[in-house]
């Protein structure tokens, strides 16, 4: 599935075990997309953006994004909306997060660190991918598993799954781009990944996901 004909799902869209939100501005049918990763459908903006899975992250228990976004939301309510204030914008690029733990930007102030923490309800700490410091960008992690950023070095992943308390393997999608995050959404449930990932990536996906 892509939205219109770019493979980045995971740039436009964001899910957890609980939830799943959709760019208001884009046509993509929520049936298909609930049945897939069995949660609700809901649809949204931030400031009239489309960008959700690079502003948004989150898990069930909420989302957060930064204060100087109005986030708009129909079709149900978020558990939870954490607004961080200061200068960083793109948490979905810079959190990792499932309901277990958040692995962020090392570069994030500390009051940010606690506040995501707060917000999602789990202990939030510093770390990197294949040495990108932008992890949510950089992997994609459910209550299961985690496929990450294939460079990562065996302390990343020994980290991530301290953090995130699953299982982490590495990965690529949509036809070798590393940074997996922008290419697909996942949950506990299932995955929708972006167009042009192939029959090896997806065996690969599946796996670390926890879903073979």
């Amino acid at each position: 599935m892509s939205f219109g004909r770019m493979p980045f799902i995971g740039a436009f869209s964001m899910c957890t075990d609980a939830f799943a939100v959709l760019p208001d501005s884009m046509s993509w049918k929520e049936g298909p997309v609930s049945e897939a990763l069995g949660v609700p459908v809901l649809r949204g903006s931030l400031s009239r953006s489309p960008l959700l899975g690079i502003l948004l992250s989150g898990n069930s228990s909420g989302v957060v994004c930064s204060e100087i976004f109005d986030l708009a939301v129909r079709g149900g309510g978020l558990p939870r909306v954490g607004y961080i204030p200061g200068r960083h914008t793109a948490f979905g690029n810079m959190v990792l997060a499932n309901d277990n733990g958040a692995l962020v930007n090392p570069d994030l102030p500390d009051e940010v660190v606690s506040e995501i923490g707060r917000a999602l309800g789990v202990r939030a700490e510093r770390g990197t991918l294949g040495g990108m410091k932008n992890v949510g960008a950089a992997g994609v992690a459910t209550n299961r598993g985690a496929i990450v950023h294939p460079d990562a070095s065996e302390e990343e992943l020994r980290r991530a799954e301290r953090v995130l308390g699953v299982p982490v393997d590495v990965g690529s999608a949509c036809g070798g781009i590393k940074m997996v995050g922008l290419c697909m959404i996942a949950n506990s449930n299932g995955a929708i990944v972006g167009l042009g990932t192939t029959g090896p990536e997806l065996g690969r996906i599946e796996s670390a996901l926890g879903f073979v």
